[in-house]
């Protein structure tokens, strides 16, 4: 998986997004213990969040950053991206970010759009 770390820290809660391609939930799944394996930081993340617009349908876990997941799906098929995982993960830094973290979900998937956009055909059709 590629991934952009410390991207974002508001008020002690530290953001690092991290996407690939993947075809469906069991190998999302994968990539994300993947993920979590690579490093104990990442292990010891609060938040997990990911979105996968896959062939059978988008595909979604908050894991307890309720609406996370959606802001990055609606990411996903705006963009037209398929079949690409994209995680967004944060290290929760003591206090309550409000509405900000939803800012901060969006803006970390944007910025691995933005840093992904020249490599390999992601989005669906290319």
């Amino acid at each position: 998986m590629f991934t952009l770390d410390h991207i974002i820290s508001d008020r002690g809660s530290k953001y690092a997004v991290s996407g690939s391609p993947c075809a469906d939930l069991d190998e999302a799944r994968e990539l994300i213990a993947q993920l979590k394996a690579r490093s104990k930081k990442f292990a010891k993340a609060t938040h997990h969040s990911w979105g996968l617009i896959a062939a059978s349908g988008p595909l979604k876990d908050d894991d307890g950053e309720s609406g996370a997941g959606n802001i990055i799906l609606k990411i996903l098929e705006r963009e037209g991206l398929s079949n690409h995982l994209v995680v967004v993960t944060r290290w929760y830094g003591g206090k309550h970010l409000g509405g900000d973290r939803f800012r901060h979900v969006r803006d970390a998937v944007m910025a691995y759009l933005a840093e992904t956009a020249g490599s390999a055909p992601m989005r669906s059709g290319l």
